[in-house]
């Protein structure tokens, strides 16, 4: 989804390790917030606080899609200088986990984000990536990484039928490979016999007081070969919940002006949200 041109690979120095592949630049930001964490104290902070501490250091950081789409077999992907909406939330999540877990070399955020991104935490190829956000808040569940609260904080069932990669492989480098789509049609036939929940957007008002600071939002579409169409954390500001993200009206990590009920209200085929929690994990 993330299509970087070929000549910008060869331009730019990157460090290539057992198939990580960080920019210079990117490592040296990440070095700089991995020493960061080691020299403050997060420990006493809740998961959900800790999300909103780092993730508004990433605050203006440029919006740039397509950063993990390189070319070649699937590598592990670490760039902090531009940020979609997923790698931005994928970052947070891991710096969150690695300041609970006291663990701020490279090599630990390689590890998680790896833990994070793919099925069963290991990068494999390119269909081994999570690709559909519902799959990945499901998968990172099963991890013991986050919590679907949707459910339980007033969520109703969510028909949950993507396919649109699988139908439109045209869009993907990648997909190039029959192979790869065949496998793309397993996944999304295993998603959806699984049962998902949301919240609709005109009832997220009522739902908003269980809505906590710091937990991951899913933005769910009324269209139905996609299952997400955005992503972000709750924030609370002046006693309403809005969405820390990095989106793409002013093409930058930031807070949106309106309170989340109100962002999703203008935009129709935004159909509602999901809400996971970040877990405590164990040192």
């Amino acid at each position: 989804m993330r299509l970087i041109p070929i000549i910008i690979v060869f331009l730019i120095p990157v460090l290539v390790k057992s198939q990580t592949v960080c920019t210079a630049e990117s490592k040296e930001r990440l070095d700089a917030y991995l020493l960061k964490l080691s020299e403050i104290d997060l420990s006493e902070k809740s998961p959900n606080e800790r999300i909103i501490e780092i993730g508004k250091w990433f605050l203006n950081t440029p919006y740039v899609e397509k950063t993990l789409e390189l070319p070649g077999e699937e590598k592990l992907v670490i760039d902090l200088m531009g940020l979609d909406c997923t790698t931005y939330l994928e970052t947070v999540v891991t710096l969150a986990r690695l300041a609970q877990m006291g663990e701020f070399s490279f090599e630990d955020y390689a590890r998680e984000l790896e833990l994070l991104r793919y099925q069963d935490g290991i990068r494999k190829d390119y269909p081994s990536r999570l690709h559909y956000f519902s799959d990945w808040v499901y998968q990172n569940e099963q991890k013991g990484i986050i919590k679907d609260v949707t459910k339980e904080i007033g969520g109703k069932v969510y028909a949950n039928n993507p396919s649109f990669m699988s139908s439109n492989p045209q869009y993907y480098a990648q997909l190039g490979n029959p192979e790869f789509v065949k496998r793309l049609k397993v996944t999304e036939a295993e998603i959806s016999k699984k049962t998902y929940h949301y919240i609709p957007k005109d009832e997220i008002v009522n739902y908003e007081k269980n809505i906590k600071s710091g937990d991951l939002i899913a933005i769910t579409t009324s269209m139905q070969n996609l299952d997400i169409v955005h992503v972000g954390f709750a924030i609370e500001k002046e006693g309403r919940i809005h969405l820390l993200h990095a989106g793409t009206k002013n093409m930058k990590v930031e807070i949106s002006e309106m309170p989340l009920h109100d962002y999703l209200k203008g935009n129709k085929s935004q159909s509602g949200i999901m809400v996971g929690r970040l877990v405590e994990p164990s040192k």
